[in-house]
């Protein structure tokens, strides 16, 4: 259901020069990738930016297809390669086995940089929902650990499993995403209670987030993740880090995916391209 949706909701994607398999080595078995090349691509001594981006879904559903053309587009307003993963889903797989995908797809990438035509000076990570949260996590990880993170980008992340924010009860957010539905998911991907207070699960646990790379942050109005992506947003900016914060009033969890249907979605990924550009 969730991926035919997109025929509905998806915009035309923009034509771009190729989307090619990529099969990434992983801690258990090989994480399928597909790597996006834009027809207009920004280069320096034939190396370009490189978004790494994690799909939604809760940790649960979705794949290459469902954000297929969310790829294709952000390739081409931002100019440059996207590198979609598809890592291990709940409930076969639990927590944390797609955060350790996702670092490890993000490593490999770096390692690789030279090879796939990539600068790994202009390494950029990012997600919607799910993806959010893991984007924030790479980044959150890599402080210490590596690769050079240049940029997040964090569409309406989950960040906090307390699930306490106020915008979790509000009437207008009980549309499509729930905060039942949100539960759903959570009970599917945790093996136990303890691991929502895991910062791998919930970002916002992370005391310190200074020296972080610079980040894009989108919440959606009438969504239940609002508050916590709002919060992480002040959050990050009151450490010193960079970022771009913006609030779609009246647009709900998902809507970044219904461009044919939702004209602000066109807007919004048009705005992660110019930031992502502005990036370098």
């Amino acid at each position: 259901m969730y991926l035919a949706s997109r025929v509905v909701s998806n915009p035309e994607p923009p034509r771009i020069a190729s989307a090619e398999s990529v099969m990434i080595p992983g801690p258990a078995g090989s994480i399928p990738a597909r790597l996006y090349r834009p027809l207009t691509l920004r280069q320096a001594e034939g190396l370009s930016p490189c978004l790494v981006f994690f799909h939604g879904g809760g940790w649960v559903i979705g794949n290459l297809d469902s954000h297929d053309v969310v790829c294709r587009t952000i390739a081409d307003e931002g100019q440059l390669i996207v590198i979609s993963i598809d890592y291990r889903l709940a409930p076969e797989h639990k927590f944390p086995a797609a955060v350790d995908d996702a670092i490890a797809a993000t490593d490999w990438i770096s390692k690789n940089a030279r090879e796939l035509k990539i600068d790994k000076d202009r390494l950029a990570v990012g997600g919607d929902s799910a993806g959010g949260n893991l984007a924030a996590i790479v980044s959150i990880n890599a402080r210490t650990a590596g690769p050079k993170i240049s940029g997040q980008v964090l569409i309406y992340p989950a960040t906090d499993f307390s699930m306490r924010h106020p915008s979790h009860s509000e009437p207008e957010t009980d549309a499509l995403l729930t905060h039942s539905v949100i539960r759903w998911f959570r009970d599917h991907y945790f093996s136990s209670a303890a691991d929502a207070e895991d910062w791998r699960a919930s970002p916002a646990r992370v005391e310190q987030l200074s020296g972080l790379p610079p980040a894009i942050v989108l919440t959606a109005g009438a969504d239940p993740l609002r508050d916590e992506g709002d919060e992480f947003a002040k959050r990050l900016s009151d450490a010193g880090v960079p970022v771009v914060h913006r609030t779609y009033p009246g647009q709900f969890h998902g809507f970044i995916t219904m461009g044919k249907l939702l004209p602000k979605a066109n807007d919004a990924l048009r705005e992660i391209g110019n930031w992502l550009k502005a990036l370098g």
